[in-house]
């Protein structure tokens, strides 16, 4: 008998979400706020369960669709960041770059466990949110976790977990 793998991906049109966002690069640059309509794609490898399933797509999707809207309408900031300080200010929080700053309503906000706001860290953030998901619901771990991050047409990041 012949060994097969197993892959499913799953891209829908609410796997977006817009989201500002501004990155730090080369030591001493930071670009200026700007933002992004990113699309979600989800690729999971693996072995096929008592389903005959590598994993419910409707599921994976939801799981998804979370993360996806937990990001969709808000100032995305790095807390990880060795650039960009970041600091209670009451309801706002204000983020600092050498002599800028800036002060975002709390609750417009996502505060990410990322050191910079690149569609790279965005997608293994994603990545490794699903992962933690897919543990706690007592699902087996993939042989192979992709997530792929669109910031605009025809720019793509994207990140493999191999767990």
């Amino acid at each position: 008998m012949s060994s097969a793998g197993f892959k499913v991906r799953v891209t829908k049109d609410f796997l977006v979400f817009s989201s500002g966002h501004f990155i730090t690069f080369n030591g001493d640059h930071c670009e200026r706020i700007h933002g992004h309509n990113y699309r979600t794609a989800v690729e999971v490898e693996g072995d096929l369960d008592e389903n005959h399933y590598v994993v419910d797509f409707l599921a994976l999707r939801d799981m998804t669709r979370v993360i996806t809207d937990e990001l969709d309408h808000r100032m995305l900031l790095p807390s990880q960041s060795a650039y960009i300080r970041l600091e209670d200010d009451g309801p706002n929080i204000v983020a600092r770059y050498k002599d800028r700053y800036w002060s975002f309503p709390r609750d417009e906000c996502v505060v990410l466990p990322i050191p910079n706001t690149t569609t790279e860290l965005l997608a293994r953030y994603i990545a490794e949110r699903l992962l933690a998901d897919m543990r706690q619901r007592g699902w087996t771990d993939p042989r192979l976790l992709r997530v792929e991050v669109e910031e605009s047409f025809g720019m793509t990041a994207e990140v493999a977990l191999t767990p």
